[in-house]
């Protein structure tokens, strides 16, 4: 499959012909992964101090600080010809103050799996990587596909997925998470609330009754002693049926190359509530 063109970024703005970018600058840990995929390692000369993957590559970037406060002036100091960053994890005035120095910006915002896998295509051709962008979408798309065929096939497990403890949030449809919970066989008990990352309690998510509590890593860090913030629901299904899961948050949130080992590992998690 041919990679399509990316004359314009999740920011309206148009990508300027030329030569591909040799000093690049990653904003987002998941984008720098991905370039890392394409074969960019090389070219990647600023990371944020989130950017953990591939460690042995990363390991040796120039760190330019965290996705909202970003050093400009370090990242201006590094002579790129391409910084990527993201609608959500990266502030506009921030982008508009590199575009401002005649620094290229390209931002990102998938907020489904397959938007992920089409952010693969266009770094691709971004970067001049679309030959190999297209080895790692293709058969992502048809990971993708069958996965969710086979969950067509059964009801989906209702699902709590908190993002953040005292308060608990959680996330709405209008995000990544729950399109990954529903490609992999999950309903969102929240996916209804307006607020991209709702505010709960306790006794909301006990009348919600999910079948399956996941409790990820990042960006709260949940421990197994959180556990026991269900406890006085016993009768809470996930509770009475030990369905209560920790897990590695980067599967539910980093689109990229990941979303291979999301598909692959994720709907298993699922499947005894969903009678499978």
């Amino acid at each position: 499959m041919s990679a399509p063109a990316a004359p314009v970024d999740a920011s309206g703005a148009p990508w300027p012909d030329g030569a591909p970018p040799r000093r690049i600058v990653s904003l987002v840990p998941s984008v720098t992964e991905t370039l890392c995929a394409l074969g960019l390692g090389e070219a990647l000369v600023g990371v944020t101090v989130y950017c953990v993957e591939p460690a042995a590559i990363v390991r040796g970037k120039t760190k330019i600080g965290g996705e909202k406060n970003p050093d400009l002036e370090k990242i201006r100091s590094l002579v790129p010809d391409l910084v990527v960053a993201n609608v959500e994890e990266n502030l506009r005035e921030h982008v508009d103050a590199l575009r401002a120095w005649g620094i290229p910006v390209w931002v990102t915002y998938p907020r489904t799996v397959a938007e992920g896998i089409t952010m693969i295509r266009e770094l691709g051709a971004v970067t001049g990587t679309a030959a190999r962008a297209a080895a790692i979408a293709d058969p992502l798309e048809a990971l993708l596909a069958r996965v969710e065929a086979a969950g067509r096939a059964r009801r989906p497990a209702r699902v709590f997925y908190p993002i953040w403890r005292g308060p608990y949030m959680t996330i709405s449809a209008d995000t990544y998470v729950h399109d990954m919970l529903r490609a992999c066989g999950a309903a969102n008990v929240f996916g209804d609330r307006p607020e991209r990352y709702p505010t709960v309690t306790l006794p909301e998510v006990a009348a919600a009754a999910p079948e399956v509590i996941v409790l990820p890593d990042e960006p709260f860090r949940f421990r197994r002693v959180h556990a026991r913030d269900f406890d006085p629901w016993p009768a809470l299904p996930a509770v009475r049926d030990g369905r209560i899961h920790f897990v590695d948050g980067k599967l539910f949130c980093w689109y990229g190359p990941r979303i291979a080992d999301a598909l692959a590992r994720l709907p298993a998690l699922f499947a005894s509530a969903r009678g499978g």
